[in-house]
C-alpha cells in the first residue's frame, strides 16, 4: 500500500544506483528515474545529487531515507497484520538464498515446507550473499540464506548450521591422493576459485588470511559463478578448488571428483537473514523455524555400498527365516 515512488526511491538510496535499484524491483531504468523526478517535484526538492556518473544522497534525501524506512516497515506490518484476521496462511513467500545453499540444501526444505503449507507459493531468488542480504534489506525478500554474518546492520542473522569447506580435484590430480592438504602447500598447485562477492570466496580468503597466507598467493587460473561451474572446470583437471562437501556428494560417489580435507580444518557458518524493524508474517515465521530445525539437523546418512547393503539385507533374510 505504500507509495510506489517511496518504494523506488528506497532502492534507489540503498544501491546508489538507478541501475541496480531497476534490476532489484524488476523495472526499467528510465521508469525508476520516472518515479523519482515525480517524486522530486512532489517535495520540490532534489533527492540525488547526480555528478560524474555517480548518485547520493543530499540532506533531503537522507531524511527522506530515514523516514521511508519507517513507512514501509509500518506497510508491511499493517500487511500482515490485517492479513492474519483470516486465519489463513496463503500467499508467496519470498526466498533468497547463496547459490551453494539454494542448489543443494534448500530444495528439499522448500519441498516439505510446502506439502504441509500448500496455500503458500514460495518463490526462490539466487544470487550471491551479498545480492541476496541487500535485497531482503530492500524488503523485495522475506529472508535470505547466506554463507557468514550479514554486514547490513538493518538485519537480523540467525545461525542455521555449520558447513565444511575442502579440496575438491580430478582423481588424477597428484592431490588426489592425499588424507589431508595443508594449508600451506596450496600455493604450489593451479587454483579454480568463485567470483568477488561470493560468501565461499570471502570464508577462504579469511582462511588464508588466518594461516598467513595472502589471498592472492594461491595460482588463480580461473574464476566460476557457480558449484556447477566450478565442478566442469575441476574435473577437467584445470586445477583443484575449495567448495562446500555438500556441492560434492554425488561427483564423488561416482568417481568423478575427489574430496580431501583441509588443515587445519575450514569450517563455516551458514545463516539466515531477515529485517530487524518488520513483524514477520505466519507463513515466514513458519518457514524460518522450519527451516531451522531441517537445516540445523543431522545431515542424512551417506548411502552404504551395494555389496555391505546386500550383506545387510541377506543377514536379515536369513533371521527372518529362522
Amino acid at each position: 500500500m505504500a507509495d510506489r515512488r517511496l518504494r523506488v526511491f528506497h532502492a534507489v538510496a540503498k544501491h546508489l544506483s538507478f541501475t541496480k535499484a531497476a534490476e532489484a524491483l524488476f523495472m526499467t531504468q528510465p521508469a525508476v528515474t520516472f518515479q523519482i523526478k515525480q517524486l522530486e517535484e512532489h517535495f520540490n526538492t532534489r533527492l540525488f545529487d547526480r555528478a560524474q556518473g555517480r548518485i547520493a544522497l543530499t540532506p533531503a534525501g537522507a531524511v527522506a531515507l530515514e523516514y521511508a524506512e519507517k513507512i514501509l516497515a509500518l506497510d508491511a506490518e499493517l500487511d500482515q497484520r490485517v492479513k492474519a484476521f483470516s486465519g489463513k496462511e496463503a500467499g508467496p513467500l519470498l526466498i533468497g538464498a547463496s547459490t551453494t545453499i539454494a542448489e543443494f540444501l534448500l530444495p528439499r526444505v522448500i519441498g516439505e515446507f510446502k506439502a504441509i503449507h500448500p496455500g503458500i507459493v514460495p518463490r526462490l531468488f539466487v544470487a550471491n550473499s551479498d545480492a541476496v542480504q541487500e535485497r531482503v534489506a530492500e524488503r523485495t525478500l522475506d529472508l535470505g540464506f547466506i554463507e557468514g554474518d550479514s554486514h547490513l546492520p538493518s538485519l537480523a542473522t540467525d545461525a542455521v548450521c555449520n558447513d565444511e569447506l575442502q579440496v575438491v580435484c580430478a582423481p588424477s590430480h597428484p592431490l588426489a591422493a592425499r588424507r589431508n592438504v595443508v594449508v600451506s602447500e596450496l600455493p604450489e598447485h593451479a587454483y579454480i576459485g568463485r567470483e568477488p562477492g561470493s560468501g565461499t570466496r570471502e570464508v577462504i580468503d579469511r582462511y588464508l588470511h588466518e594461516a598467513g597466507l595472502a589471498a592472492d598467493a594461491l595460482q588463480l587460473v580461473m574464476e566460476a559463478s557457480s558449484p556447477e561451474a566450478l565442478k566442469g572446470l575441476v574435473a577437467t583437471g584445470l586445477g583443484f578448488a575449495i567448495m562446500s562437501r555438500a556441492t560434492v556428494e554425488m561427483e564423488v560417489r561416482l568417481g568423478a571428483l575427489v574430496r580431501i580435507p583441509l588443515s587445519p580444518p575450514l569450517t563455516r557458518q551458514l545463516s539466515v537473514v531477515y529485517p530487524r524493524e518488520r513483524i514477520q508474517s505466519k507463513p515466514v515465521a513458519a518457514f524460518l523455524e522450519f527451516s531451522k530445525e531441517k537445516l540445523g539437523g543431522k545431515p542424512p546418512a551417506e548411502p552404504k555400498p551395494a555389496r555391505e547393503a546386500h550383506a545387510g539385507r541377506s543377514r536379515r533374510d536369513r533371521q527372518g527365516a529362522a
